[in-house]
């Protein structure tokens, strides 16, 4: 088990801000507040060996992802799936109320957070998003956004196994979310489950995660297979999606946020 499992969640979560400040102060060049965003074609160096991990990804997908997506979308009752699409989402709000915090994004961080503690407690772990009823809108912030916005380039771009699309930048934002600030640390199997975060009961909730997303995404797929090379269309498609991150300008076709996170198994 992590060292940090006797650390208290709110403690946590501190030192990961903290960690995670004294970094973005380093890449800011003294606490200035710049937002990095790559204007022209994504920078690809690694194509070919990015290329030879897309194709592996495709074929993982096809052979498991996909045909698991496809039986929990046609048997599991569709409001049953809601309530499990919404619970994952109240998961990330922790991580974007920290992000929001480093961004300072104060308005943000307070909606955020009353988002998250009415949909944990009346809508019962997140299940329901009662918050969305009452108005309080929902946003996602994450490290690799941070970054961006003080200073730090996208990087080359990569295209990680399993995850998917990603820069360097990016995949270095991912470590926080998975190590810190992730809800799912707090799960704690018995020894006869496998013990620890990598137990059983951690595993099943990472796989049931990342089949309902793909479940999510399976209406994208044509368009995607339309495409005469999807690799470069994903990596474009990518790359303007985190621009619109960014600079919380959003996209201006909610598909083409889906199509962009097909191979991203990760919320």
């Amino acid at each position: 088990m992590p060292v940090l499992k006797n650390i208290p969640a709110h403690l946590r979560l501190l030192v990961g801000a903290a960690s995670v400040s004294t970094c973005l102060v380093m890449a800011g060049c003294g606490g200035k507040h710049v937002v990095a965003v790559e204007n022209s074609v994504s920078i690809d160096p690694l194509e070919q060996s990015n290329r030879a991990i897309y194709a592996f990804n495709d074929r993982v997908d096809k052979i498991l992802f996909k045909p698991a997506a496809e039986i929990y979308l046609l048997h599991l009752p569709r409001p049953l799936s809601t309530a499990i699409s919404n619970f994952f989402r109240n998961l990330a709000e922790p991580t974007t109320v920290l992000n929001d915090i480093l961004q300072g994004k104060g308005q943000q961080a307070v909606n955020d957070a009353v988002r998250f503690s009415i949909n944990t407690t009346l809508g019962v772990f997140g299940l329901f998003d009662v918050s969305s009823s009452l108005g309080l809108a929902h946003h996602k912030e994450d490290y690799g956004q941070t970054l961006a916005r003080w200073g730090v380039p996208d990087g080359p771009y990569l295209v990680l196994p399993i995850f998917g699309p990603s820069n360097l930048r990016d995949a270095v934002g991912k470590l926080p979310a998975l190590m810190l600030s992730d809800p799912l640390l707090l799960i704690s199997d018995e020894p006869y489950l496998g013990a620890g975060r990598y137990g059983l009961l951690h595993a099943g909730f990472r796989t049931l995660h990342a089949v309902d997303l793909r479940a999510q995404l399976l209406s994208t797929d044509p368009f995607v297979a339309m495409q005469l090379d999807p690799y470069t269309f994903l990596r474009e498609a990518y790359h303007q999606k985190r621009r619109g991150d960014i600079l919380d300008g959003g996209s201006q076709n909610e598909e083409m946020d889906h199509l962009t996170e097909s191979l991203l198994f990760t919320d």
